[in-house]
């Protein structure tokens, strides 16, 4: 599909320009989103019309992204969230998250004006892009954390995660010397329990022979008498 782009678009062209787009982005971003218009005739003799008046509002609207960027550009945010040991939260950061606390903070950004492709789902320190304007850009910090005394450590650098290989050695290496620790005690109760099998087999063979003694005893003394 052809559009006009009443805005100038990232990799798209400037404001005027007629580009040949996907028909899916076109309805579901560019026209939806006011940025662009179909490049019909009659479209194109509408964007004459109201290309002072959309020049006008275009350059309005990039001071006040530029007073915006000179607040917000290079601020650091810091989100607690509850993570693993390896350091994947239980949960994730999206660009709803990063937007309410750079607002509480004295700024007025909206969700769609963080550029976070994908949320962030692990403790780090990240750079996340705030596009306020087609024309002006910045960058924030995002440091994502367990506690606040954790966020500092981010902060100069530090790596407060445990890597799964470096957990699975500590694991097995605790579990060794628990066995270590424990199988002697466990092992030398086992045997004080079980009985003596020498001793039991010499009082099984001793009984009959005691018994026999007895009965020789008894028919001796009939016979004597």
């Amino acid at each position: 599909m052809e559009v006009i782009l009443l805005e100038r678009v990232a990799k798209l062209g400037q404001m005027g320009d007629v580009v040949r787009v996907k028909d899916g982005f076109a309805r579901n971003f560019l026209l939806p989103r006011g940025k662009a218009l179909r490049a019909t005739g009659e479209n194109k003799e509408r964007f004459e019309a109201m290309k002072s008046e959309l020049q006008t509002r275009n350059l309005a609207a990039k001071d006040d992204a530029g007073k915006l960027a000179s607040a917000v550009d290079g601020k650091t945010v810091v989100v607690l969230r509850q993570a693993s040991e390896s350091g994947q939260l239980y949960g994730s950061v999206s660009t709803r998250d990063i937007a309410t606390l750079l607002n509480a903070e004295g700024a007025t950004i909206v969700r769609s004006q963080v550029a976070l492709n994908t949320p962030i789902k692990a403790i780090g320190q990240y750079k996340v892009p705030l596009a306020l304007h087609p024309e002006v850009e910045v960058t924030v910090t995002v440091i994502v954390a367990r506690s606040n005394d954790e966020a500092e450590r981010i902060k100069r650098g530090e790596d407060v995660t445990v890597r799964r290989e470096e957990a699975e050695e500590e694991a097995a290496a605790a579990a060794a010397a628990a066995e270590e620790l424990f199988e002697p005690e466990a092992a030398a109760r086992l045997e004080s329990d079980e009985p003596d099998e020498a001793a039991e087999a010499e009082g099984a063979e001793a009984a009959p022979a005691g018994k026999g003694s007895e009965k020789k005893r008894e028919e001796q003394a009939d016979s004597d008498a």
